[in-house]
């Protein structure tokens, strides 16, 4: 504003100098003699917004405009933002920021859910994925930002679920054969305690399968925690479908089940999803249990 102020200045004397050289000049037509009413009005200015459809070469829970950093989706990146959605109503009146555990929150993870199953072509609980919702800063909310950005990432395993670096967009990962899709595993046990699930060919030796997903929409984490049974129950439903066998009470000699829900902090967000997989803990399997009917899982 400096700047243009001074412009101004320095055009007023020239006109006054030229008034006392030529004291019969009229005007330029349109002109009003006032200089200094003619300037646009500058729009307040807009708060920082990321953008969709891009990658991020490292994970942030928080996203400001300083340390704002984007990567082509070709080269090695940990995030990719597929989805950028705004809070609004009562919410975006609010002076705080969502925190977790919030209707908000929730709400915000339920549509960034949703967008990623549409960019991936399938439901992200059912492969080597993790998603985050990245919030502005304290201070960017109090300035006004009311967006919320959806960032998914490919882990290392079901068991390590720490980002890992890829190259190439997560658009359509899920459609068709892909290699992040969860599959046959060989659990490895320390006494009763599964320690972590080693993943193998289907056509390997193996004990454990995934079958799918059941959503946990009425409990606190807590509660879960407390209700390992109910949710055995669900998931041996699932392995009954998957299998294409009876879900009676000859189930339970068939197999058994392995389950992993989210973590707490995720199940405070507002995720719910909970992976199911089949269990031989008596035999090993060689193929892959879809579909195989009683006689393919017999009881035993």
């Amino acid at each position: 504003m400096r700047r243009l102020r001074g412009r101004v200045t320095a055009v007023l004397a020239l006109a006054v100098a030229g008034a006392a050289l030529l004291p019969g000049c009229v005007r330029p037509g349109g002109s009003d003699g006032d200089l200094t009413d003619d300037w646009p009005v500058l729009s307040a200015p807009l708060p920082f917004t990321p953008v969709s459809g891009v990658c991020m070469p490292r994970i942030t829970a928080i996203v400001q405009a300083s340390t704002y950093e984007t990567v082509d989706c070709a080269r090695n990146h940990v995030a990719e933002a597929v989805h950028v959605g705004t809070f609004t109503d009562a919410v975006a009146r609010r002076p705080e920021r969502p925190e977790p555990g919030s209707a908000a929150l929730r709400t915000a993870r339920s549509e960034c859910d949703q967008r990623a199953r549409e960019v991936l072509g399938g439901d992200w609980h059912s492969a080597r994925l993790s998603l985050n919702v990245v919030l502005p800063s304290v201070p960017a909310w109090r300035g006004g930002a009311r967006w919320f950005r959806c960032d998914l990432s490919e882990t290392g395993s079901i068991d390590n679920t720490r980002p890992v670096n890829r190259t190439g967009s997560l658009r359509g990962a899920m459609i068709g054969d892909s290699a992040l899709v969860h599959s046959c595993f060989d659990p490895k046990l320390i006494g009763d305690n599964l320690n972590y699930m080693a993943p193998v060919l289907c056509t390997e030796p193996h004990r454990a399968e995934f079958v799918g997903v059941y959503e946990e929409r009425d409990m606190t984490w807590a509660e879960f925690v407390k209700a390992d049974q109910q949710a055995h129950k669900r998931c041996m439903a699932l392995i009954a479908a998957f299998a294409d066998v009876p879900n009676n009470s000859d189930l339970p000699y068939r197999t058994g089940s392995i389950f992993y829900p989210p973590s707490p902090r995720e199940w405070e967000e507002g995720d719910r999803g909970v992976r199911c997989f089949l269990w031989s803990d008596d035999r090993k399997l060689t193929r892959s249990m879809k579909g195989v009917g009683p006689k393919g899982l017999p009881v035993i």
